[in-house]
């Protein structure tokens, strides 16, 4: 009995919420508004606590609640996770995506919320986090260029995890997709054959799992026991960090060597040709500042580091409930997906390229209708009230600074208004709205996997919005596509339902399916 309660999913809530308690009790944040308390009952003696337990124990019902029974007004969303948060309407959705950074900043809410001073090793790679700008300009620009060795090591991940077998056997999807999806993102970020290396992905996807629990735990504690507490509480990720550096530090290097040698000699080719990953734009970014910091080993190494913990884990969820969902659906439109991705296919050479995974409708709306159910994102927009007066709200709500807001999103998912038999899964859904030429392009367009809209936050939305998209969207494709076409997939029986984690809802790990390797036409 004694061993049972001491396990860590028993015991981390509990600690987690005897900290909040005390915490809120003794050591409160910024006064709150007079708002609704979600979760709170007639008769509660302590209601906010009371309703952080509930929320915490029970988030769907809570966000569902809070999108039915106070639909148009903000209310206090007490839990473990985020003490000072208040929900806004989800009418209020545009408002918080047009505010400045200077007056609502996710920036400052996700530093706070991962506990970023004591769960990185270096912290200022994410207050200045320079490598956003390679994102948004470099990794994007270079999608085109990038998708023949996304294709190649797809296929390489597939044959080594799913195998050639063609008689039917199960395979995990989350703990081989992972695998895959890690081999094929760093093949984008260090090139291959490190990209392969079992212990670079190992220790980049625990550092992902690490660090979400290690925050949560931080933020139960008191501020100025805070440090004493993580030397402790983080001992395992820096260890994990300074093995990443290891495994990588060879590479880095060599790479700073060539960029030297190259730079005193433009016609040097003795090494090949310069790498076109995002390890050699860090590398030239930081040449091109002049601060020795920006090149050191550690400096590129947990940027790498940084860059699996926010491509992963977040691609790994997405691709393994895309799996799920087709495995369950009809046969026959996976035979009428896998269709369009041979004719496109056909129609580019059989070459994988990315005009001819624009072309490929039917499958970007598979992943988008996929992402759309299945999103994690239940709660959109967090971002931290920065400004020195706080912000009013377009309900004439005062939020004092130090407060976080939120707008639903789970519930606009689920909402039949916006997306007609919302319940189901509808692989086709988006495609055929692409394909209604009576509606102009533009609303046609904002359809696509990757692009946002209030009532599709799985990237976020507005400037905010996930810098990487683009190139998730298109990984992630390319990667289903390559499945559909080589792998007979079934389901034996109904799709395993997902599971909420605090205020996420993750796909089941441990599920399984059926696979069998098809004979391809070339």
């Amino acid at each position: 009995m004694i061993e049972q309660l001491l396990r860590p999913a028993v015991l981390v809530p509990v600690v987690a919420f005897v900290g909040f308690v005390i915490h809120q009790l003794f050591f409160a944040g910024p006064k709150l508004p007079k708002l609704p308390i979600l979760g709170a009952k007639h008769g509660d003696w302590f209601p906010f606590y009371q309703a952080t337990w509930r929320n915490t124990l029970n988030f769907k019902a809570a966000v569902l609640e809070a999108d039915t029974k106070y639909r148009d007004q903000a209310v206090l969303m007490p839990v473990v996770m985020a003490s000072n948060m208040v929900l806004l309407p989800r009418s209020e959705t545009q408002f918080v995506t047009d505010q400045p950074d200077s007056v609502l900043d996710m920036h400052t809410q996700a530093i706070d919320s991962l506990q970023i001073d004591y769960t990185t090793t270096d912290p200022s790679l994410v207050h200045n986090p320079v490598h956003h700008k390679l994102i948004t300009t470099t990794l994007t620009n270079q999608i085109g260029n990038l998708v023949p060795d996304v294709a190649e090591e797809t296929a390489w991940g597939f044959d080594r995890h799913w195998g050639s077998s063609t008689e039917y056997h199960e395979v995990c999807v989350y703990d081989t997709m992972r695998r895959i999806v890690g081999s094929v993102t760093n093949r984008v970020f260090v090139g291959n054959p490190k990209c392969r290396d079992p212990a670079l992905l190992t220790e980049g996807m625990g550092y992902a799992q690490d660090v979400p629990l290690t925050s949560t735990l931080l933020r139960m504690v008191w501020k100025p026991l805070r440090p004493l507490v993580a030397f402790f509480a983080t001992l395992p990720i820096h260890l994990r960090t300074r093995r990443f550096e290891k495994i990588l530090a060879p590479e880095i290097e060599k790479r700073l060597a060539d960029y030297d040698a190259r730079q005193r000699d433009p016609e040097k080719k003795s090494n090949g040709p310069e790498p076109n990953d995002f390890l050699q734009w860090s590398i030239k970014q930081a040449k091109d500042s002049g601060d020795p910091y920006m090149w050191k080993t550690a400096t590129l190494a947990g940027r790498i580091l940084l860059l699996n913990f926010a491509a992963i884990h977040t691609s790994s969820f997405t691709i393994t409930s895309a799996i799920l969902e087709l495995a369950a659906t009809k046969q026959e439109y996976i035979d009428e997906l896998r269709t369009e991705i041979e004719d496109v296919l056909a129609e580019h050479g059989g070459e994988w390229n990315k005009r001819a995974l624009a072309k490929m409708q039917k499958l970007d709306s598979v992943m988008r209708e996929s992402a759309r159910l299945n999103s994690f994102v239940t709660i959109g927009l967090s971002r931290a009230v920065v400004a020195k007066e706080g912000i009013t709200t377009p309900s004439g709500i005062r939020i004092p600074r130090g407060v976080t807001v939120n707008v639903p999103s789970y519930p606009v998912f689920q909402d039949n208004q916006i997306y007609p038999d919302a319940e189901q899964f509808k692989p086709f859904r988006f495609a055929e709205q692409r394909s209604d030429e009576s509606v102009e392009y533009v609303k046609r367009a904002a359809k696509a996997f990757a692009t946002t809209s209030t009532d599709y936050l799985a990237f976020g939305h507005g400037r905010n919005a996930c810098p990487g998209r683009f190139f998730a969207a298109n990984e992630l494709k390319l990667m289903l596509a390559h499945l559909v076409l080589h792998y007979d997939i079934r389901l034996g029986g109904d799709r395993p339902r997902n599971s909420w984690f605090g205020l996420n809802r993750i796909p089941p790990l441990e599920a399984t399916i059926q696979i069998k390797k098809r004979t391809v036409k070339a």
